[in-house]
């Protein structure tokens, strides 16, 4: 029990920092720190309990699932990081949630992954959690990557109520054109681009699990060797 209340306490600290960072203490935070002062102090913050979620993490029982686990689930599951991979690879491109990238980019039409939703980036993340969740059903897992699931949505909205402040009608526009919810039949339209980029990095990542002492996962947990 010592453990997961670690785990708990761990994942709280990373979810909480983003959040006060991010809103109520940001501005005062960069009048006192100036904005490299402040990115400094969140990276490290961020970093830092993002490891203790990790290590506390592997500490942690490893219960037994509260569901079984077969085939259809870890397709399912499989499916779900492969498009968080898509969603990640294509959100670096005229993203305007990004820090430092110009307002003006919100007046654009939305392109690439935005076409399927305007957090690609939030939602990669979210996907990536859920995936896991799906095939490890335990305890630990719910904390550590629930966490991820959770900072990534209301992180999302939270996001949106910040940049409707900033910008005004430039953000309006943007929600009107864009769409919060990943939009299945929009991934279609999104470009090879990041279905190429998404799919080497999935295929790298499922790869490399059994180098993280995790199980096969993606097509290597059929043709693995």
């Amino acid at each position: 029990m010592d453990d997961y209340l670690t785990l708990a306490a761990a994942s709280l600290l990373f979810v909480g920092s983003h959040f006060l960072m991010s809103h109520p203490l940001r501005a005062i935070l960069v009048r006192r720190l100036g904005a490299n002062g402040f990115m400094a102090v969140y990276s490290a913050i961020s970093l830092l309990s993002f490891v203790w979620m990790i290590i506390a993490f592997g500490r942690a029982p490893k219960a037994d699932g509260l569901w079984p686990v077969g085939d259809v689930v870890w397709i399912l599951a499989s499916l779900t990081t492969l498009v968080a991979a898509v969603l990640f690879a294509g959100s670096f491109i005229r993203n305007p949630s990004l820090p430092g990238v110009p307002d003006a980019l919100a007046a654009q039409m939305p392109s690439g992954v935005f076409k399927a939703t305007r957090h690609p980036m939030m939602w990669s993340f979210a996907l990536w959690g859920a995936g896991h969740i799906l095939v490890a059903p335990r305890i630990d897992n719910f904390i550590f990557a629930g966490s991820l699931v959770f900072l990534a949505l209301v992180g999302s909205k939270a996001q949106e109520i910040k940049k409707s402040k900033l910008m005004g009608g430039q953000w309006a526009l943007w929600l009107r054109r864009t769409h919060f919810f990943v939009r299945p039949a929009a991934l279609f339209r999104v470009g090879i681009g990041p279905w190429v980029a998404g799919t080497l990095i999935w295929a790298v990542a499922t790869w490399a699990h059994p180098y993280w002492g995790i199980a096969d996962a993606g097509l290597f947990r059929w043709f693995g060797g």
